[in-house]
């Protein structure tokens, strides 16, 4: 009987509240509550997103141009090994500090510790060679070509992943990303026509043979390391760039060895380093992480649309610092590079 008589009052208590509640404006109560929350965590989102886009747009266009701004009369004063050296350190101890982090939070566990088995780590050293050559050939590579050109060129990594994707991982491919193959080599070619010269094009033979070598390099390299990493997906991605950016520091040791021991020995480690190759190391360590950001906190839609934007702020900024001359068939060029990285990355087939 009392369990009739509660029931009745609520249900004419719950009558007498939608009356109310009818009365009343929707956005007053729970419904406020729901809806600022929802709209904070969106606008937080958002600002993520856009900061971690920002960044890497500006790391991207800007690295090109620093490390052109870096030559003097044609030529690097300082040691390429050395700055290699550096990046790959200063990569190593970003990861420590990222590591460090995580041990005070959660402790020591079994996926974030550094001490690991030898079948685990023996498998760094591949990758780590390859994006030494690779990186070796980026300073080299501007004696053939300019600043914005390497930003269109450096694209050709995309072709060489995605083939590699598709014959070591055994991933396929859907017509569209093949399309988008097509659409970049021949908006890799337009944006290099030269009308005002003899040769048809800007770059030379061996500027070509660099970028194709060096496309190459990254996507293997790219490929390896993620099939790497997918091979213990618990394992703490810090723990697993540790040890690769270990071994890039030992190869690049070597590398120091083998080209600059005599003038590292005799003039210094920093021998010949100003404020742009300082800037220059900072940028190619913090572009690593920047991609990272964007895998975790974004989505490649961001990436693309950062690789756009960075090949025309490199043109933009290069006809100021080097008197780059911005011509029809460059700008043609770089937006059908620009269709064909987006095609490539609405284009994948759906799982």
């Amino acid at each position: 009987m009392d369990y009739r008589k509660i029931k009745d009052q609520d249900e004419d208590t719950s009558q007498d509240d939608i009356e109310d509640l009818r009365k009343k404006p929707l956005s007053g109560g729970l419904m406020t509550n729901v809806s600022s929350s929802s709209s904070s965590v969106n606008k937080s989102s958002w600002k993520l997103k856009s900061v971690v886009t920002l960044s890497l747009t500006l790391l991207t266009s800007s690295q090109s141009i620093l490390i052109v701004w870096s030559k003097r009369a044609g030529k690097y004063e300082y040691s390429v090994t050395t700055a290699n050296f550096s990046v790959e350190a200063l990569k190593c101890a970003l990861s420590l500090a990222a590591l460090s982090r995580i041990w005070k939070r959660e402790g020591v566990t079994e996926d974030n510790r550094l001490t690991t088995s030898f079948d685990e780590v023996s498998v760094y050293p591949i990758p780590a060679l390859l994006y030494l050559v690779k990186n070796l050939l980026q300073y080299y590579i501007f004696a053939y070509v300019d600043a914005p050109a390497y930003q269109i060129l450096k694209n050709l990594n995309i072709i060489s992943t995605g083939v590699l994707y598709r014959i070591i991982l055994k991933r396929k491919l859907s017509e569209i990303q093949w399309a988008a193959f097509i659409l970049l080599c021949a908006g890799c070619t337009t944006a290099q026509l030269n009308a005002s010269s003899d040769r048809v094009l800007q770059t030379p033979f061996q500027g070509w043979m660099m970028a194709i070598i060096m496309a190459l390099l990254s996507g293997f390299a790219g490929v390896y390391t993620e099939a790497i990493i997918k091979k213990r997906p618990s394992r703490n991605i810090n723990v697993q760039n540790f040890w690769l950016y270990i071994f890039g520091m030992i190869f690049n040791l070597v590398a120091i060895c083998v080209q600059d021991y005599d003038a590292v020995m005799n003039k210094g480690f920093f021998h010949g380093y100003s404020f742009i190759t300082v800037c220059m190391i900072l940028n190619h360590a913090l572009s690593g992480i920047a991609v990272s950001m964007v895998m975790k906190y974004a989505d490649n839609i961001v990436k693309v649309y950062s690789t756009s934007v960075a090949m025309l702020l490199t043109a933009i900024a290069s006809v100021f610092l080097f008197g780059f001359h911005l011509s029809l068939a460059f700008f043609l060029g770089s937006t059908v590079v620009s269709v064909s990285v987006y095609l490539h990355s609405i284009g994948k087939p759906q799982k």
